[in-house]
């Protein structure tokens, strides 16, 4: 039963293909004249879905920073420097005058214009009264040797003008001294004799070439002997411009109670009357360390830094004290005595490659 059971199944089976195949002839000729050009626009509009692209990591960066003795030190080939903008150079510890750090004010020179006019009219004045009591005095001379020959209406009149003129020259002299002992009260006796003088210094001063700075040093700070060099800083960009010495200034800035100074600055150097200013005077204090210049400085977490190299294209961070001495517009590092190279332009690019590796490695700065 079961060998004839097999056969039954295997001639349906059959019978169902060979339908199956009768049945596909038959509807092709439909399919390919009617309903396959129907659906040809609606398959036509479906787009194939794109396979999404893997997402594609970004190029790794240079390693330029390590950790060296529990400190973070940046290499920086010199390819890497040149094309950063960053500069170094070898400096060496030496002596150096310190800086003070002061006050300056440009002052308003109305008063030495007025004193110098009024000491010249001055002057004219007593020129004028010497000559009338010069006439006068001739005149009195010869009334009184003509005898009998001149009344003494006239020889009364004669003296009467004398005594005047000799009067209005002795007021004229006085006028004059007062004047000139002013100018040296209000402002030394280098301005005031230049005052009294009309010297091409006041001139100058006159005309606004040059003006008159007052430089206040803070209180308790002094000087052996005459000031050095100084400069004053023109803001906004605070360029230094060399100040001239003139005096010790007759008095001192009110707000700052400290020792003061005149200086000459050029009428070109951008500073103008009533502005204040730092000034840096050159003291007889000796700084001995590393100079580094300002453009090597770059500050971060409240602190001031600088770069030097600790070994072949490495460098680590420095700190640089809070009190650090100046010296020709320059930090004195006192704990550097060895030739040291610093980066002395650029050290912000520098500081910039260390912090992007704070989030992965931390270090204390160089601390030698």
């Amino acid at each position: 039963m079961s060998s004839r059971h097999r056969r039954v199944t295997a001639v349906v089976g059959l019978s169902v293909i060979l339908l199956a195949v009768v049945l596909a002839v038959l509807a092709w000729p439909y399919l390919q004249g009617v309903a396959i050009p129907k659906l040809s626009p609606f398959l036509a509009q479906v787009k194939p879905v794109p396979a999404k692209p893997e997402p594609q990591r970004p190029p790794l960066l240079a390693v330029r920073t390590a950790i060296e003795d529990g400190r973070v030190v940046v290499k920086l080939s010199d390819a890497e420097r040149e094309r950063m903008g960053v500069k170094t150079a070898r400096l060496s510890p030496s002596a150096h005058r310190t800086e003070i750090q002061a006050y300056g004010t440009v002052l308003d020179i109305a008063r030495i214009t007025d004193l110098t006019n009024s000491y010249a009219s001055a002057k004219a004045a007593l020129l004028t009264a010497q000559a009338r009591a010069e006439v006068s005095r001739s005149a009195y001379t010869r009334a009184k040797n003509l005898g009998q020959y001149a009344t003494q209406v006239q020889v009364e009149t004669a003296e009467g003008t004398f005594r005047t003129d000799e009067a209005a020259l002795t007021a004229a002299q006085s006028q004059v001294r007062t004047l000139a002992a002013t100018a040296q009260q209000e402002w030394g006796a280098v301005l005031g004799k230049a005052i009294v003088e009309r010297a091409p210094s006041v001139t100058r001063l006159i005309e606004r070439a040059d003006f008159l700075v007052q430089v206040t040093l803070p209180p308790g700070e002094t000087l052996k002997g005459e000031p050095g060099a100084a400069f004053a800083e023109v803001p906004p960009q605070s360029e230094r411009v060399a100040l001239r010495y003139v005096s010790a200034a007759t008095r001192t800035d009110q707000r700052i109670q400290g020792l003061s100074y005149f200086y000459l600055v050029s009428g070109e150097s951008g500073l103008l009357p009533g502005m204040s200013t730092l000034a840096f005077i050159t003291s007889d204090k000796i700084a001995n360390g590393v100079a580094v210049p300002e453009s090597a400085v770059v500050h971060w977490q409240g602190g001031a830094w600088i770069y030097r190299a600790v070994g072949d294209d490495a460098f680590a961070r420095h700190a640089l004290k809070s009190d650090a001495a100046m010296a020709d517009d320059c930090y004195v590092v006192a704990d550097l005595d060895q030739p040291t190279e610093i980066v002395v332009i650029g050290p912000q690019a520098v500081l910039s490659e260390e912090v992007k590796t704070q989030s992965q490695a931390t270090g204390d700065a160089d601390d030698d």
